[in-house]
């Protein structure tokens, strides 16, 4: 699945970058650089979520999707200290995570984002932690849903793999009321293996933070992820 001219397609693997120090200032740009190389080579999708202030930078150096971290809902005007969706844009992001774990919002302001974001044709991945909030986010109609029991995000431990009913149940309680929602699976996912199985149950691709960004060879990872996806699609 292609998202217009945005460079979006499906499997997809979305690298969150949080606040790490080695994604932050020049480490975000040699990371960012490291994942269009990976996309290059192996023809999937990588595209990456740095923090705000690296998303220019970013955006002008590499060809590959960039994704802000979060908006607010709010126009032009008087918002001091706010995330405005129109300067996200010009800045180079196409799109945006919303709800994040870290970043949780409540359902009535996920709305809202999910508008302000179709206005501008932004992107929307919607972070969610079960069935029933995913089923919830999918009523808005956002772009994605990426489903991660925060208890397993940093852990190493696979959500594809630990508790893949709670990947199984999100897209069986979010096909019934949203058939186009792309959903994708995230926390713990650290190897090849890992993004196997998620693609197996079912999702279009991956959120991973920790275990690319902290990766030894961010690089040699992103392309054994991509490998992974390329031989699950073939099985």
């Amino acid at each position: 699945m292609w998202f217009g001219l945005s460079g979006v397609r499906t499997p997809i693997i979305l690298v969150n970058f949080k606040t790490y120090s080695e994604a932050t200032g020049e480490n975000a740009l040699n990371l960012a650089k490291a994942a269009e190389k990976a996309c290059r080579e192996s023809g999937i999708c990588v595209g990456v979520a740095p923090q705000f202030a690296d998303i220019t930078p970013i955006s002008r150096e590499v060809d590959i999707p960039v994704f802000a971290q979060h908006i607010d809902p709010i126009k032009p005007g008087s918002h001091t200290g706010h995330i405005l969706p129109e300067d996200v844009k010009a800045a180079g992001a196409v799109g945006t995570l919303v709800n994040h774990s870290e970043r949780r919002l409540k359902l009535a302001d996920i709305d809202a984002i999910v508008t302000r974001a179709r206005e501008l044709d932004l992107i929307t991945v919607v972070c969610s932690n079960n069935a029933a909030v995913s089923a919830a986010a999918a009523t808005l109609e956002p772009d994605m849903i990426a489903v991660e029991p925060p208890e397993l995000i940093g852990t190493g431990i696979p959500v594809s793999k630990a508790k893949p009913e709670v990947v199984t149940s999100t897209i069986e309680s979010v096909r019934k009321v949203n058939e186009q929602v792309v959903i994708l699976c995230g926390a713990g996912i650290t190897n090849g293996d890992d993004v196997a199985s998620a693609l197996k149950l079912g999702t279009k691709g991956v959120l991973v933070a920790s275990g690319i960004v902290k990766a030894k060879n961010p690089y040699k990872v992103m392309l054994e992820f991509a490998e992974a996806m390329k031989k699950a699609q073939a099985s």
